[in-house]
């Protein structure tokens, strides 16, 4: 059984997959020199769901519901329950996940030890803030249920802490209330980057979600250009549109069925999806959409990285500040990009709100974030990711380790100051590939 990252790269030595089947179950023991780290569904983009020549613990089978309380929408289950499946479980009774990011093909622990984000950070922060508690497994047999009033410090440091501090075995999950399936959505063309941060700042007080596609391959004037996503979960008056739960299905209607030729993501191909995108998705200007393709426009196409080739692609994902600082980072970042003659496929901009994040080690921060990714040519694509790494940390944000596969050390202590404050908890059995490159522990790959 060969388990990989989302982006397929970087390629690792052997690891053991062991399943974690009861969350009874006391933790193995790893051999000497050994490592473990919980692996969930594997969509990661980096190395920090890889244990190169270590152990990984996949939660696959960790898959039950525990409760369910449809008055208060309080879900309590295993950690390798996905998010699709609590959709298909709580949608039809009026309930919605309170955070989702762009895929729903994460598991519960996954999307705790990356502390995930969506559209509505504004409003509603991480992931993290919706879970009331969880239990935690240590290497030792030890086990703690964590909140904000019992084993805090263990609360703040496995939210967003990477799968590090040991095994969640379950988790209670708040959710929100949705009168129907719909979101109300408006579409709006952007000019340019300028337009995209006093269009969001304005959506903040009215809508709940906000996004923008941005084409990679505008410079000068178009830096930027873009369209601008915004919405709200309909209200009730569109409850006469009948819930098929058909549309709850975990199937995509497509698939890649093979691994695109490494050249087939050029500057010529790019340039024409995005012209074509632009100009079809710029007429829907306001309209009511079901929230799987508003939430999870990727999620209908299966294993859609294969389009990146064999070898793959890196996702640089950065939060840099709201401020002229911020916004002349994000500039070059979008300008560097553009004239690398390796253009992101995709490319996302999404402002974090004032929401904190309860997890010492969250990557989300007041600012605006953006997210490109790059078929791997090797070489050209590391120095590029180095170079706005580079960029961002000048500017005062961070890099999302979630996504991450190149980052240094450097840059890991600069981004994130509570890194000592968090290694107390690390479980001296648990390891990762990510974590051993940001502590030096061995070369990057």
């Amino acid at each position: 059984m060969k388990l990989q990252s989302w982006g397929r790269y970087p390629r690792v030595a052997e690891q053991r997959p062991l399943p974690a089947v009861w969350t009874t179950d006391a933790l193995p023991v790893p051999a000497a020199g050994g490592s473990l780290l919980p692996y969930g569904q594997g969509r990661s983009y980096g190395d920090s769901c890889l244990n190169a020549g270590g152990a990984l613990l996949t939660t696959e089978r960790l898959d039950r519901f525990l409760d369910f309380n449809p008055a208060t929408g309080l879900l309590r289950c295993e950690s390798g329950v996905t998010l699709d499946a609590i959709l298909r479980l709580v949608s039809w009774q009026g309930w919605f996940l309170p955070v989702t990011p762009g895929t729903k093909f994460v598991s519960v622990g996954g999307a705790i030890a990356n502390d995930v984000h969506g559209k509505n950070h504004h409003r509603a922060g991480t992931f993290g803030r919706h879970v009331p508690r969880f239990e935690l497994v240590r290497s030792d047999g030890s086990r703690r249920v964590c909140s904000l009033t019992e084993n805090r410090e263990w609360y703040e440091a496995t939210i967003g802490g990477l799968g590090l501090t040991g095994l969640i075995t379950w988790a209670e999950v708040q959710l929100t209330r949705m009168s129907n399936p719909y979101i109300l959505q408006e579409t709006i063309p952007l000019a340019n980057v300028d337009e995209f941060l006093t269009l969001a700042l304005e959506s903040e007080r009215d809508y709940d979600f906000t996004v923008a596609w941005v084409d990679c391959l505008g410079r000068g004037k178009n830096l930027g250009k873009g369209l601008f996503y915004r919405g709200n979960h309909a209200p009730p008056q569109f409850d006469a549109v009948p819930l098929a739960k058909s549309h709850l299905s975990s199937r995509g209607r497509l698939a890649v069925p093979f691994d695109f030729p490494g050249l087939a993501l050029n500057r010529l191909s790019v340039a024409a999806f995005n012209w074509l995108y632009f100009h079809t998705q710029k007429r829907h200007t306001s309209g009511l959409v079901h929230y799987d393709p508003f939430f999870y426009p990727l999620d209908g196409v299966h294993r859609w990285n294969r389009i990146y080739g064999r070898r793959g692609f890196l996702q640089f994902q950065c939060v840099v500040p709201a401020s002229d600082v911020g916004m002349a980072a994000l500039k070059e970042i979008l300008d560097r990009g553009a004239r690398s003659g390796m253009p992101s496929f995709l490319t996302v901009l999404k402002m974090f709100g004032d929401v904190p994040s309860p997890g010492m080690m969250s990557f989300p921060k007041r600012g605006m974030t953006l997210a490109l990714d790059f078929a791997n040519r090797g070489e050209r694509t590391y120095r590029l990711v180095a170079e706005l790494d580079k960029v961002t940390r000048e500017a005062g944000g961070r890099v999302y380790p979630a996504k991450d596969a190149r980052m240094s050390p450097e840059s890991f202590a600069a981004y994130y100051p509570e890194r000592e404050r968090f290694a107390k908890y690390v479980d001296p059995a648990f390891s990762s590939s990510f974590w051993r490159r940001v502590n030096d522990t061995h070369p990057s790959p």
